[in-house]
């Protein structure tokens, strides 16, 4: 598809105003372990009678690895890793991500590696596989499958992280449940998790999560939860039997570390970059309000999203881009669609991968939002720029907000507001 600069598109955004952008410092609680001192808390937690006495010598233990980015994620999966060998058992970690790495063992362990999670950074093998093993039933009567290394291992350790969903509200949204029914159940889990709508994602994993308990060799869980500034804040072990009671509550203190946009709403969002390892749609709707079902809600109120580029570690899968009113060709070009429509098929959500507004430069991006923008005050439009939806300790924000951040105490200006710059080709430098 030709994209170029200087045509129709381009003469009719080339008069629109951009307004002077300022920094900000948003603030948020920040309670925090530190990457030197997770192998001590996560020997500490493992070595708990209830956890230790069930590894024992020459046990082949399946621990599983996601793929979302999550903080520290070769220093916590290592440290169990360790724990598993110090006990005498024999270790392997198998890729737990559904459909993601385009739904193909090759390119799910090229997801781990992307991360820093291979064989030499953890001391163990890594089992890549799509292949699945029917375990049981559910309680509807329905068959249950998980990844086929991980149901022939004497023994399963899921490690993750708790956090909100992107599209869907429950007991049980992003974490121990979603990773043994969607995460080990390869394509095949993921999509019959799927198959009958988002809205009854909520129903479905508890359904097929404790039939996994009740039918896999899951030993326990070791979930993280993360601070509003993507670090670790805390690990947890829960026990097999545990992980039904303990997991909801765990739920609503990751959405107490969630941070947010704290002006709350805008005419025009500027994400920089998006990606998989900031979130399932490349930003996380529950600070972007980029949703991609109504089954889930929050984040800024904004009425035009630009986004700008897609990051390496992404490998072309582009999701969430549906969810803008305008994209870039860069990041249009480094779309993957191998990599990206297997999401879509296996979750039954399309909005996410279709093809939004595609302009030259990241200029006409922001501007095209600013021109399609209804019922505001062109001379005081209001627009946040975030880097991405992960780190927003540090973001930008039209002169407009300039007079207002007196009502913000959690926000601290760092710049005097001034012209955003672009290089000849219309990029932001």
């Amino acid at each position: 598809m030709e994209i170029k600069k200087g045509g129709v598109v381009s003469k009719l955004l080339e008069d629109v105003y951009i307004p002077k952008m300022f920094k900000v410092r948003q603030t948020f609680p920040r309670p925090i372990i530190l990457p030197e001192e997770i192998p001590e808390i996560v020997k500490e937690e493992l070595s708990q009678k209830k956890f230790s006495d069930q590894i024992k010598p020459g046990m082949s233990i399946a621990i599983t690895a996601g793929s979302r980015g999550i903080a520290n994620v070769v220093i916590i999966t290592k440290a169990i890793v360790d724990f598993a060998l110090s006990k005498g058992a024999v270790p392997f970690v198998v890729p737990a991500m559904g459909s993601h790495g385009g739904a193909t063992a090759e390119g799910q362990l090229e997801v781990l590696a992307s991360y820093g999670i291979t064989e030499a950074s953890l001391g163990c093998s890594i089992k890549s596989s799509m292949s699945v093993k029917m375990i049981g039933l559910d309680e509807t009567g329905r068959e249950v499958v998980i990844d086929k290394n991980a149901a022939e291992a004497d023994g399963i350790i899921i490690s993750c992280r708790i956090k909100p969903h992107n599209a869907f509200r429950g007991k049980y949204e992003s974490g121990i449940m979603k990773m043994m029914a969607v995460g080990l159940g390869k394509q095949i889990g993921a999509e019959r998790v799927h198959q009958m709508g988002m809205q009854y994602i909520g129903e479905n994993l508890p359904i097929i999560g404790n039939a996994i308990i009740k039918h896999a060799p899951i030993l326990f869980a070791l979930p993280c939860i993360e601070n509003s500034f993507d670090e670790t804040c805390k690990i947890v072990g829960v026990n097999r039997d545990e992980i039904a009671e303990k997991e909801p509550k765990l739920l609503q203190e990751a959405f107490a570390n969630m941070p947010n946009i704290i002006v709350g709403k805008c005419d025009v969002l500027v994400v920089d970059e998006i990606g998989k390892n900031y979130s399932g749609t490349g930003v996380d709707p529950n600070i972007t309000g980029t949703f991609s079902t109504p089954y889930a809600s929050g984040g800024i109120k904004v009425q035009r999203t630009a986004m700008l580029d897609l990051n390496e570690p992404s490998h072309g899968n582009g999701l969430g881009i549906g969810l803008a009113s305008a994209i870039t060709k860069r990041l249009f070009d480094k779309l993957d669609l191998e990599k990206m429509y297997p999401n879509c098929i296996t979750s039954t959500v399309l909005e996410s991968a279709r093809i939004p507004c595609v302009v030259a430069s990241d200029k006409e991006a922001i501007q095209i939002c600013i021109r399609t923008c209804v019922n505001i005050n062109q001379d005081k439009i209001k627009i946040v720029r975030i880097p991405n939806s992960l780190h927003i300790e540090h973001i930008m924000l039209s002169e407009a907000y300039y007079e207002e951040i007196k009502n913000y105490p959690n926000l601290e200006i760092e710049s005097e507001p001034e012209h955003l710059e672009f290089n000849d080709e219309g990029d932001l430098w």
